[in-house]
């Protein structure tokens, strides 16, 4: 949960008049496993504890049973008989969709699984113990509702904020990601961000860049060139969207000396996803230019001291977006944990030992698709400079990074 949440939750559903038992099932959730059957005829198996897991689809799925677990054995201590205890959730339809259930289709790609809609949520909804009374809505018309039932804005304009909460805001890595086509998307990043320069030198990876581009791109692409960009292609993967189907792809950071073009930057977000298959997030990295190449991450797990970095950076960077007034500028603005050390001295061979927070801004009217909040337009740069500065005071934090992507292909949340 965020700091100070769990408190603020409590306090203002009991002024609603409700009875509320609040379990701390902390160490329930963080020694759980699962066990997963792949669909493909593979044996199943039992995943990891949850604070030594690393794929963020088994990180959903064991908080979606531990959820359960943790509720039945509630209920066993309820002097009430389990024929007479319900479910109540809050799923809406997106949850749905993207855990490819079958209440919305009968053929859906799978994008994640949400923890309310796990196999052990579906046992429950086929025996009729399940009840969710917002499942066919989005959260804009969520909301709408919630202002018809004369619900106060403290509930209807509060983000929305994941059921696995921040553990999938932190990127879990034992070793950096460098597939087979790492180096040469690293190669095919410098062709598109000094286009000109490899369009006169005859670059053999040219015509990957022209066959994924239109004229007027090109011509971007040309202009672009100009303000001397550097993009490093991180060893980290995060989840997208591409042709309707989940992608685990490569993360894009962008950098400059200059101050940067953020319209440039926008489109350069745009491209590099649309050249490169293989990648389905891109950021701005604030401070200097990025020149070293990064092959190498901070291990990283669901540990007490990670927990606790991002919940201290996520709620620096709220305060400031609500002091500033800008809470309602932006639909969601997810704050991101990566085990990325920039600016190490790598003659001296200097361990990576901090890690780097991405913001991730986002403006949606459904939620379904979006697009990130466009610096200057939805929220000043002022707002976004002190959110910066306010992060970077966190021990142990490198950089701060700028989600520049659009929904998609980058979902919402990173994981």
């Amino acid at each position: 949960m965020r700091k100070n949440e769990s408190l603020q939750v409590e306090q203002s559903l009991k002024k609603l008049g409700l009875k509320l038992q609040v379990v701390n099932a902390w160490h329930d959730f963080s020694d759980a496993t699962t066990t997963i059957t792949p669909g493909n005829g593979e044996r199943s198996r039992v995943t990891n504890l949850l604070c030594n897991t690393i794929m963020p689809e088994e990180k959903r799925k064991i908080i979606g049973d531990a959820f359960i677990r943790v509720a039945n054995d509630l209920i066993q201590q309820l002097e009430t008989p389990n024929s007479e205890v319900l479910l109540g959730q809050g799923t809406l339809r997106p949850d749905l969709i993207e855990s490819a259930s079958e209440l919305v289709s009968s053929n859906a790609s799978g994008i994640k699984t949400h923890h309310n809609d796990t196999d052990l949520v579906r046992a429950m909804r086929s025996q009729g113990k399940v009840v969710e009374p917002l499942k066919d809505f989005h959260k804009d018309e969520v909301r709408q509702l919630g202002k018809g039932l004369g619900l106060s804005s403290e509930f209807v304009d509060r983000h929305p904020f994941p059921g696995p909460g921040l553990a999938i805001r932190i990127l879990c890595a034992d070793t950096p990601i460098m597939d087979g086509d790492f180096i040469e998307t690293q190669v095919l990043l410098k062709v598109i961000t000094d286009y000109g320069v490899n369009v006169r030198k005859k670059h053999a990876l040219l015509g990957r860049v022209d066959v994924s581009t239109n004229e007027c791109e090109r011509h971007e692409l040309l202009r672009i060139g100009l303000l001397n960009f550097q993009a490093t292609l991180l060893p980290i993967k995060s989840v997208g969207v591409q042709g309707d189907r989940r992608s685990y792809s490569y993360v894009v950071g962008l950098s400059t000396d200059a101050e940067p073009s953020w319209e440039s930057l926008m489109v350069l977000a745009r491209l590099i996803p649309k050249i490169c298959h293989n990648v389905n997030r891109v950021c701005y990295i604030f401070g200097s230019c990025v020149r070293e190449n990064v092959q190498d991450i901070t291990p990283t797990f669901l540990t007490s001291t990670a927990i606790a970095t991002i919940r201290q950076a996520d709620y620096l960077a709220t305060q400031v977006l609500s002091e500033s007034g800008y809470m309602d500028k932006v639909s969601q603005m997810p704050v991101v944990l990566i085990p990325i050390h920039f600016d190490r001295e790598t003659l001296c061979r200097s361990p990576s030992c901090q890690r780097s927070v991405a913001l991730r801004p986002f403006v949606t009217q459904d939620f379904m698709t979006g697009r990130p909040a466009m610096p200057g337009k939805h929220l000043p740069l002022s707002v976004i400079n002190k959110m910066v500065a306010e992060i970077q005071s966190v021990p142990g934090i490198s950089r701060v990074l700028y989600d520049l992507t659009s929904k998609p292909p980058g979902t919402t949340e990173w994981e």
